[in-house]
């Protein structure tokens, strides 16, 4: 991760640097979720001053574990592309390292960064993991969630808990009506108000 940053000049990182300039960015990654009026304020700001804006972590994407408040009106977390328009997302509850930084040698080289879209079933094959919603009858939200994890929780005979997002077109419907229980497993998600939910599980 080095090697790339050295070939950066990374001029606003809180945690990681002691001397910051907030000024205009070439490209700017944001991390969490907007849930108040001075988070909507600052994204709105941070878009106006960025070539390129990249949504990182399900928090960001998605609005994270908070937002599941949302559907009982304790809270308001909402994901930042509810407010403005987001480049690129990199996914994950944590983010993948391999996926930031070929992102990041992508942009370097001047080639369009690619973001894996295929499900979590397919790193499942790759593995050589056991199916366990075949072996097991278990709910797994692999068919319908984004790769990028390496399939964790499958090599552990553990279902799939959507870490990483909804894959661009999800067959929602075919996937519930075979695992109904699964409702509850996205709406305790941290990307269970995801854009993609959003619009077609909670009208």
């Amino acid at each position: 991760m080095l090697r790339y940053l050295e070939k950066l000049q990374v001029l606003y990182f809180l945690e990681a640097q002691s001397e910051n300039h907030y000024g205009e960015f070439d490209i700017s990654f944001v991390e969490g979720s907007v849930s108040n009026r001075e988070d909507e304020e600052r994204i709105l700001d941070i878009r106006r001053r960025s070539g390129m804006l990249v949504a990182i972590g399900a928090c960001a994407i998605s609005g994270g574990v908070q937002s599941a408040g949302n559907f009982e009106g304790i809270i308001k977390s909402e994901p930042i592309d509810a407010f403005v328009k987001v480049d690129y997302q990199l996914p994950g509850c944590p983010i993948n390292k391999e996926i930031l930084e070929n992102f990041l040698k992508s942009i370097l080289h001047g080639k369009s960064p690619y973001v894996p879209e295929y499900p979590v079933c397919l790193e499942c094959k790759r593995r050589g993991a056991v199916c366990i919603t075949v072996a097991k009858g278990e709910v797994c939200l692999g068919p319908i969630t984004r790769a990028g994890c390496g399939a964790i929780c499958p090599s552990f005979e553990r279902g799939c808990y959507g870490c990483y997002g909804p894959v661009h077109k999800p067959n929602l419907e075919s996937f519930l009506a075979y695992f109904p229980q699964a409702y509850q497993t996205i709406k305790l998600s941290a990307n269970a108000y995801n854009k993609i939910y959003r619009e077609k599980l909670w009208k």
